[in-house]
């Protein structure tokens, strides 16, 4: 049998308003991540690594950084007519913009038409995780499903975080119910302590998926969500599929970052995923050659460490130093630094992400803290150490504590 026709899309249009002010100047996809990366990256990434090499990314909210970024980063080779294309939403079926996921593919309904696939994959760009998406395209196929969603495992109390997933007991590959957020969730058979909930990935018929879209549109009570709308039209029909991301083998990964995937939507869970990447065995493994992560920085010279002298030493410790980073005489703990990043002498930076071409000066402390770009904190500034000094100075506090200082922001002492 030949290989299904495959085209992915990525939705990459969320405004990520539970990450400002990170997403105040860019989409929530553009967010950098782990030094190097931006959140896009990590989709994109899989899908690439999958051999899907046909890629729209549907874009929208505040997404010049991401277009450019896409443009830049992404390019694949015309000879083979591969290609990863940013798609701009482009009111093509009325004078508005996306509703919802769901519209976003309606209105890019010329794109499936042209390309003619047999299966679409449908991939979030907001997550952190690794998975290998023809393995989840063979499971859907295997299965006569027309609709499949990928799902991880939660623990049962946080299920009204959750789209949540009820399997069918006599089949339980298959959905029989599909609920936003309960509050009176069910575990599942073999492990009543969990719940299955959508990772926001789906596998489609191609033809199947433009009937579900389309009749979406023509409902006006609908919101027009993948997962609030078409996921439930395909359960009425008696034809989702579910797969369990336990089921994904993904080449090079540990017991230790197998199953690993983050919804980064908030501040703490974007500090928290941050700091899953600098273990000595690390939550989730940067360093999986097997299955690369894939980004745009290149012609940036090696980080550099200088400054040996009494009382003061250029050196960081369980942290992620980016390509371009000079720490001078200063000390470093438990952090990420991205590129561009310039520390002075006898600055202090612990438990913290600092953001590109952030300066801290002389004697300038910084802990527990999210500085976004283009930031320079003046000689013996404290941030992160007085929350409300912190405050006073317009910085955004998260629920756990961590003082996030927004783009480009002047900080006066």
């Amino acid at each position: 049998m030949a290989a299904p026709r495959v085209l992915a899309i990525v939705l990459a249009g969320g405004e990520g308003k539970r990450l400002m002010p990170l997403t105040a100047h860019r989409a929530k996809p553009a967010v950098p991540f782990g030094g190097i990366y931006r959140l896009v990256d990590f989709a994109l990434s899989n899908v690439i690594n999958s051999h899907y090499l046909h890629v729209i990314v549907l874009t929208q909210y505040k997404s010049h950084s991401l277009d450019r970024h896409v443009s830049k980063t992404w390019r694949m080779s015309p000879l083979l007519g591969n290609y990863v294309a940013a798609v701009p939403a482009q009111q093509r079926v009325g004078k508005h913009w996306y509703l919802g996921s769901a519209d976003a593919i309606y209105q890019c309904l010329n794109i499936i038409e042209d390309e003619r696939p047999d299966i679409v994959v449908v991939v979030g760009a907001d997550h952190v995780y690794r998975m290998d998406f023809s393995q989840m395209v063979d499971a859907h196929i295997a299965s006569g499903a027309e609709f499949t969603v990928a799902a991880i495992r939660q623990p049962i109390e946080e299920a009204d975080q959750f789209g949540v997933i009820e399997v069918d007991p006599a089949d339980p590959t298959r959905i029989a119910a599909f609920r936003e957020k309960p509050t009176d969730p069910v575990g599942l058979a073999d492990s009543p302590g969990e719940i299955l909930a959508s990772m926001g990935n789906y596998v489609a018929n191609a033809d199947a998926l433009v009937a579900a879209v389309t009749a979406d549109a023509e409902n006006a009570t609908s919101r027009h969500d993948m997962g609030g709308d078409i996921a439930p039209y395909f359960v009425n029909r008696g034809t989702a599929g579910v797969y369990d991301f336990l089921r994904n083998d993904v080449p090079g990964s540990t017991p230790r970052d197998r199953d690993y995937w983050r919804d980064v939507g908030t501040l703490d869970a974007y500090y928290e995923a941050n700091t899953d990447l600098i273990a000595i065995e690390p939550v989730f493994n940067l360093y999986n050659d097997e299955w690369p992560l894939f980004t745009g920085y290149t012609g940036l010279p090696p980080a550099k460490f200088v400054h040996a002298g009494a009382g003061r030493l250029g050196h960081a410790a369980d942290s992620i130093v980016s390509p371009g980073v000079v720490v001078s005489g200063a000390t470093v703990t438990g952090s990420v630094l991205s590129p561009g990043v310039r520390l002075h002498s006898w600055a202090q930076v612990t438990d913290s992400v600092l953001m590109d071409n952030v300066h801290v000066e002389r004697y300038a402390q910084v802990h527990r803290a999210i500085i976004d770009k283009n930031v320079i904190v003046p000689e013996r500034a404290r941030i992160g150490l007085d929350r409300e000094h912190d405050i006073a100075r317009g910085f955004t506090i998260s629920d756990s504590g961590i003082t996030v200082v927004p783009k480009g922001a002047i900080i006066s002492d």
